[in-house]
């Protein structure tokens, strides 16, 4: 299938998911089902990751900035500027397309293999309506969330580190981190994350819920989903810098 093939089937896919609910209360509590799947089961790595990007982050531009004319609390600007701007977003959402991206794709595929997504037709139920819809739904609205939090550990992260190794003290780094503070970069890396969370949702419900074959085309379809998804996002971060920046 070529590559104008799977961007119709993604648009019609995309077209279809806006529909009445047949059962507004059971779209909820999928919907729900799917914030608490997304947010808690993704909280562990992010909180992991977002806390050491930014030590790493704090230790290596220490290392860089050798002039004694270059004040120390510089360490905290730059380090408070890279995560709000780039790795909170982007590294973070990376992470998450393999986290979010192959359970989404995995689940819709495993649905699909075992005719269920069949069966809810049958029964008259637009399953992009009800499958696809509340994963992306919940993957705007959980996904930001947990770039703030990313960004705010990475923060902490990155000032603590530099205290505990004696590169900086948390006055300093302090001064760094409230100096020139713009807040427009919030809302640039905010619009980061909802692109991001849409390209994460919607490429690995696509490849989800178009697999074809047996159980080792579900594996292949949630590997593909990731590898498509770290593009777009790659991709998506490029433009958006262009444009907003």
């Amino acid at each position: 299938m070529g590559l104008l093939s799977h961007l119709g089937k993604y648009v019609l896919m995309l077209k279809l998911m806006f529909s009445k609910p047949e059962n507004g209360k059971m779209y909820w509590k999928e919907f729900m089902h799917q914030c608490s799947e997304i947010g808690i089961g993704s909280l562990p790595i992010v909180i992991i990751i977002s806390i050491f990007l930014g030590a790493v982050t704090a230790v290596q531009t220490a290392y860089q900035l050798v002039s004694p004319l270059i004040p120390k609390s510089t360490i905290g600007l730059i380090v408070r500027d890279t995560i709000v701007l780039e790795l909170a977003p982007t590294v973070t959402c990376i992470v998450l397309a393999g986290v979010i991206g192959s359970k989404i794709a995995s689940e819709l595929g495993n649905m699909r293999i075992s005719e269920q997504i069949d069966a809810l037709e049958i029964m008259g139920i637009n399953t992009r309506t009800y499958l696809v819809l509340p994963k992306i739904g919940a993957a705007l609205i959980v996904i930001p969330f947990l770039i703030i939090l990313a960004a705010v550990l990475g923060i902490w992260g990155g000032r603590y580190a530099g205290n505990m190794s004696g590169i900086i003290s948390y006055d300093i780094f302090d001064q760094g981190l409230r100096s020139d503070f713009k807040p427009y970069n919030i809302f640039f890396s905010l619009s980061k994350a909802y692109t991001f969370a849409f390209i994460i949702s919607s490429i690995s419900a696509y490849f989800g819920y178009y697999v074809e074959g047996g159980s080792l085309e579900i594996g292949r379809s949630s590997t593909r989903s990731v590898i498509v998804s770290c593009i777009m996002i790659l991709l998506a971060d490029y433009m958006l810098a262009s444009l907003l920046l």
